[in-house]
C-alpha cells in the first residue's frame, strides 16, 4: 500500500482486496452506504469510533489506516521526525477538524497500542456529541488545558495532567478556554 494514500483511500483499497461492496461494509458497520462512500471518498473525515468499525469489520488493525511502512524491530521517533498524519472528527462521521494526529509508531508491525500526538484546535461548538470504541485510551497533556466529557462527567486537565480511561463509555476530547492544547495520546483498541 502506498505511503501516499490517504484514510479513506486505505479503506476503498483494503475493501477492495478483500472483495466487499461498499453496501456489505456500511452494513458491517452499522453505516449508512452513503456515509461509507463519504468515508472512502474523503468526504467526510471519521470518528476515532468510525475508524475502529471499520477496522474491525474488514479485519485489520486500526493502525493500518496510518501505516506508511512495516518494520518488525523497535520505532524511534526522533524530535522534529513527526509526521503529520490524519484528522478525525469528534463527531460521528461529520467534517470537524478540531484534532490534528501525528502518528508517533506507525511504522511499527503488529502493534497494539496507537500512540499520536494531537494538536486540539479550539472550537466555538459547546453540544460536543459523544463517542465510544471498544478498548482504552491514556492522555497526558503535554501543553494548554483539555476538557473530558466522560460520560455525564467532565474533566479538566492542565498540562502534566493525565487521564487513562475505559473509551467504552462515551466521550469527547476538547480544548478548553478557547485555547489550543498538545496531547499525547495512547489508544488501545482490544481486538
Amino acid at each position: 500500500m502506498s505511503a501516499t494514500k490517504n484514510v479513506g483511500e486505505k479503506i476503498a483499497t483494503i475493501r477492495q482486496q478483500k472483495s466487499i461492496t461498499v453496501e456489505e461494509l456500511a452494513e458491517r458497520c452499522g453505516f449508512t452506504t452513503g456515509t461509507m462512500a463519504k468515508i472512502e471518498e474523503n468526504e467526510t473525515i471519521p470518528s476515532l469510533g468510525h475508524l475502529i468499525k471499520v477496522a474491525r469489520a474488514l479485519g485489520v488493525r486500526l493502525g493500518t489506516f496510518l501505516d506508511d511502512m512495516d518494520h518488525l524491530g523497535p520505532i524511534v521517533t526522533r524530535s522534529g521526525d513527526v509526521k503529520k498524519g490524519t484528522s478525525f472528527s469528534n463527531k460521528n462521521s461529520t467534517s470537524n477538524h478540531n484534532l490534528d494526529f501525528f502518528p508517533m509508531a506507525s511504522d511499527k508491525s503488529g502493534r497494539h497500542m496507537e500512540p499520536f500526538i494531537i494538536d486540539i484546535n479550539p472550537t466555538v461548538e459547546t453540544d460536543f456529541a459523544q463517542s465510544s470504541h471498544e478498548g482504552e485510551e491514556f492522555i497526558y497533556v503535554l501543553n494548554g488545558k483539555i476538557e473530558i466529557k466522560y460520560g455525564k462527567s467532565v474533566y479538566t486537565l492542565s498540562e502534566g495532567d493525565s487521564i487513562y480511561y475505559d473509551s467504552v463509555v462515551d466521550h469527547h476530547v476538547h480544548a478548553a478556554e478557547d485555547s489550543p492544547a498538545k496531547i499525547l495520546a495512547v489508544v488501545y483498541a482490544s481486538f
